[in-house]
């Protein structure tokens, strides 16, 4: 037992030393000039210039990173935001409300899970240059509110979580079916919202693709779409500004992700029909 166990704590410590690794790099990068940036030892300091490159991360065509910041920030919460709702919306309905077809629905929402997001970014865009939602908010936020996988999470989480006996004791007070999902399949399907508004998050503040093909004015543009400008225009001048955004730009999802661990609890609805 003590040999497999050296074992599985070996395996583990690799593991996350290979996943660590990349960030550790990046850290270390940060904090150099853009000429040491490739001619010290890449996995340690050589000189703290991460003032400076802070200060030149925002002071860089005028201040464009903040809003790019603030852009995504506003792109991946609102996005996910929406996604988590919907999704919990149609789950929910799915898993509690029979009616003609249902199983029908859930399929055709199974086949777009299967579907590759860059698959409809052609179609995405057709339909938002008919609408005239190219180059705005809305044309980003709307399309990062769907969600099929969500769906399917809620509807699978509502099954178990949300008991029908609960329900029904809601409709023998008097609550409504409004009222019932919002005070009482909304909470206990928490811990599955949570984890679809974090991987919804991630997702949009990572997406490169849809914001490349419907962002034309740079104000609007999110932090990837700025980034990878900023590196192939001018590579050899904004190399240590590249990588110090690239770390701002992790910091925001270290801190979703830590703020919203707290709801990770599972039997939510132990003891509730009891």
């Amino acid at each position: 037992m003590t040999r497999a166990r050296i074992l599985v704590t070996s395996f583990l410590f690799v593991v996350a030393a290979y996943m660590l690794l990349p960030i550790w790099w990046l850290v270390v990068s940060a904090s150099k000039s853009s000429a040491d940036l490739f001619s010290t030892n890449p996995l340690w300091f050589s000189g703290l210039n991460l003032g400076d490159n802070l200060a030149r991360v925002m002071s860089q065509d005028g201040g464009l990173f903040p809003r790019w910041m603030l852009n995504t920030l506003l792109y991946a919460g609102g996005g996910a935001f929406g996604a988590m709702l919907l999704a919990a919306m149609a789950g929910y309905a799915l898993a509690k409300y029979p009616f003609r077809g249902r199983n029908l629905l859930f399929g055709v929402i199974m086949a777009a899970v299967l579907l590759p997001l860059p698959l409809l970014t052609i179609p995405i865009y057709l339909l938002e240059s008919r609408t005239g939602l190219i180059n705005t908010a809305w044309g980003m936020l709307l399309p990062s509110m769907v969600s099929p996988f969500g769906v399917y999470l809620a509807r699978a989480y509502a099954q178990v979580a949300v008991p029908d006996e609960l329900l029904d004791a809601g409709r023998v007070d008097g609550a409504g079916e409004t009222r019932l999902f919002f005070t009482v399949g909304l909470r206990l399907m928490a811990p599955a919202m949570v984890t679809l508004f974090l991987f919804q998050f991630v997702a949009i503040w990572n997406n490169f693709f849809l914001p490349m093909m419907l962002l034309n004015d740079q104000e609007l543009w999110p932090l990837t779409l700025g980034l990878v400008r900023w590196h192939g225009i001018r590579t050899g001048f904004l190399r240590d500004a590249v990588v110090t955004g690239a770390l701002l730009s992790l910091i925001p999802v270290v801190l979703a992700f830590l703020s919203l661990q707290r709801f990770w609890k599972a039997d939510l609805a132990a003891g509730s029909i009891k």
